[in-house]
């Protein structure tokens, strides 16, 4: 999955974003045919098993996890800042497996995630990658703290808002890791000169 999102940053186009295509998928679904059987008698998801809301929840979460471990990438390779590196590492690290399990939900509820982040995660990826050394590592920071504030907000609504159990339990379960995170990413930059 990581090659395919690196490979679809690559990509541009008048079409659609990868996050718009896959909101506008699960809007389509009807969620009322969730486990139909076809005509061998197999049972196949062929709806959604979530509300309209909670999907938004799931695509708008991949499209910022995905965002995540790209410009972590990218930090990786292009931070001076050895706090700043570790922390970007731990963010490849942490949400990938955050967006592994996402992708096993989504997947049982027949949820249409984005393929790769919107266009405004791939503009500041690009925005970022145009930046040398210390300026690089300060704007990385910074938009760590505006992002993970956002996350934070779009994780603390699905906890109490969504209607699916394994969503909201996901979003409860995700909610320390991201606030961490955030905790760990304002230290660094107090510490930053």
């Amino acid at each position: 999955m990581l090659a395919i999102a690196a490979l679809s940053f690559q990509s541009c186009g008048g079409a659609k974003d990868s996050k718009e295509a896959a909101d506008s998928t699960n809007a389509s679904k009807d969620s009322s045919t969730m486990a139909v059987k076809d005509t061998a008698g197999v049972t196949g998801a062929h709806g959604i098993a979530v509300d309209e809301n909670d999907a938004k929840f799931a695509t708008a979460a991949a499209n910022g996890g995905m965002a995540e471990v790209a410009v972590g990438q990218l930090a990786g390779e292009k931070a001076m800042n050895a706090k700043v590196k570790a922390f970007a590492a731990m963010m490849v690290t942490d949400h990938s497996k955050v967006n592994e399990e996402l992708m096993a939900i989504a997947k049982a509820k027949n949820i249409t995630l984005p393929s790769a982040p919107d266009e405004d995660h791939q503009k500041m990826k690009a925005d970022l990658a145009a930046k040398p050394g210390a300026d690089f590592d300060k704007a990385y920071v910074d938009a760590m703290i505006d992002g993970h504030k956002k996350t934070i907000s779009l994780f603390e609504d699905a906890a109490k808002n969504c209607k699916d159990a394994d969503l909201k339990a996901f979003a409860e379960k995700t909610l320390p890791t991201i606030k961490g995170h955030l905790t760990e990413i304002e230290g660094i930059k107090k510490g930053m000169k």
